[in-house]
């Protein structure tokens, strides 16, 4: 008995028992994916030993990241591409979110020392008027020693010498943030 071209169709299995789909991922999504990890080492071979130190990697990793630091030129782009495998296989989203974390505090930094300028050069311009508004940011100040700054920064401004009192003002300001910190 031959077989009928409708029997042989019993067989086969319905699309719909399959619970397994298939997903396909194009070969540039793959460049592209892997592009974007080689961009990550590369965010990591331009942190500090600090910074480093801050970002969860294991053994093998930390070793190729710091072998990269110390490398220049063709051999560090190689080294680059080693790290880019080597995060392929690995979980890189709390890498990911440290590196943010680092960023964002490095943010906060320089928000603050936009603002300890500011402040510093409202107190050269307004003089003893604007140090009560110090005073009341930082309680620990002493008066006498931001007004001697103050006063030595503006006779330095108008004299047209070098700003070495306006530096100390924001090097004092400075201090006192990261005290009351």
């Amino acid at each position: 008995m031959t077989k009928q071209p409708e029997d042989w169709l019993e067989n086969v299995p319905d699309d719909e028992e399959e619970d397994d789909e298939i997903i396909w991922v194009s070969k540039s999504e793959i460049k592209r994916d892997a592009e974007e990890l080689k961009d990550l080492g590369v965010e990591l071979t331009e942190l500090g030993k600090n910074g480093l130190d801050k970002i969860p990697l294991d053994d093998d990793l930390r070793a190729a990241v710091e072998l990269a630091q110390k490398i220049k030129k063709e051999g560090r782009r190689r080294q680059i591409q080693l790290i880019g495998k080597l995060l392929r296989q690995r979980d890189v989203e709390p890498i990911r979110q440290a590196l943010d974390k680092l960023k964002n505090r490095h943010n906060q930094q320089v928000a603050l020392f936009h603002k300890l300028e500011g402040l510093r050069d409202r107190l050269i311009e307004e003089g003893d008027d604007a140090i009560p508004d110090v005073l009341n940011l930082y309680p620990q100040a002493d008066r006498q020693q931001l007004r001697s700054l103050v006063r030595n920064a503006r006779k330095e401004k108008n004299d047209n010498k070098p700003p070495k009192s306006a530096r100390l003002i924001f090097q004092y300001l400075r201090d006192l943030a990261e005290a009351q910190e």
